[in-house]
């Protein structure tokens, strides 16, 4: 796989990306009534690791040293095992899917935090004022009708869906730091690897194993693998390779409204006038969060 691509194909990455990362929890709706979360997890890994191996030998991928594959397999744990079983689990113990994505939406902010807080990156003030701009067009677009609160939520679930947070934003700044030179597909083998040995112990700890091959089921299996697993994951890796990772945790901003979206046209849930202005707060909170210094 090429470590470059034509300028005009590297704009139109981030868009790309928002559009296959969004339909994650849609791909989740379709699948979890007739599979259990951790199991659908754990089936999506296998299949992710028969496509890699393949695309491995197809690109003749350059093989890992001993350290990097240590290194991907963290990776692993952090932005697939602890990013979608912690998202999974809270859904799992009755968390509304909005609140869960908000909360996971907050990854900009601690990512910047932690940058920020380490000397490695420093953000502008008026990049400051577009991660709160984006955490505000969140909440109006997801929240919007005020019903979504903290006191009838199981504190296993809070615990669940933070976990996710904190392993997708750790994630995303390991990869930067410890994934230079690592070629993105052997790479995203060992993180599945990885990934699939937590599901298999999660939904064989806690789950029946039940499940019913209906068709709606396998479809949206075979999107999570090629749409999400594959597609959108090595787009954010590449991503993460070539820019700042507070930008490119920025572009997460934009996934709940899309999702909200794809949800309106896919499943008629509402999209109020209020979660458009929403929609547009979000755009330019991460708008001023990538404007360049003049």
């Amino acid at each position: 796989m090429p470590r470059t691509l034509p300028p005009r194909l590297i704009a139109l990455v981030p868009l790309l990306f928002v559009l296959l990362w969004s339909t994650g929890f849609i791909g989740a709706k379709y699948a979890l009534p007739y599979i259990e979360p951790f199991n659908v997890l754990f089936y999506r890994m296998l299949l992710n690791l028969a496509a890699f191996a393949l695309l491995i030998r197809l690109f003749n991928a350059k093989p890992l040293t001993l350290s990097q594959k240590g290194h991907q397999l963290v990776v692993g744990l952090l932005i697939h095992a602890g990013y979608l079983g912690g998202v999974f689990a809270a859904i799992k113990l009755d968390m509304p899917a909005g609140l869960t994505a908000l909360i996971v939406g907050l990854q900009p902010l601690l990512t910047a935090l932690i940058t920020w807080g380490s000397g490695k990156e420093q953000l502008r003030r008026l990049q400051w004022f577009g991660l709160v701009l984006g955490i505000v067009g969140i909440s109006i677009v997801l929240d919007g009708n005020g019903r979504l609160g903290f006191s009838t939520i199981d504190p296993w679930a809070l615990l669940a869906v933070f976990v996710a947070l904190f392993a997708i934003s750790l994630g995303t700044l390991y990869q930067k730091h410890f994934g230079a030179g690592t070629d993105l597909l052997s790479g995203s083998f060992y993180q599945y690897l990885a990934t699939a040995v937590v599901m298999g112990l999660l939904t064989w700890q806690f789950e029946t194993g039940e499940v019913d091959w209906q068709l709606p089921l396998i479809l949206s299996l075979a999107w999570l693998v090629l749409g999400l697993s594959v597609s959108a994951i090595l787009l954010l890796l590449f991503m993460i390779r070539e820019g700042e990772s507070s930008k490119v945790a920025s572009y997460f901003y934009l996934v709940p409204p899309t999702t909200a979206l794809e949800a309106w046209l896919l499943f008629d849930e509402q999209f109020t006038l209020e979660a458009l202005l929403g929609v547009g707060i979000t755009v330019l909170g991460v708008y001023l969060v990538l404007k360049r210094k003049s």
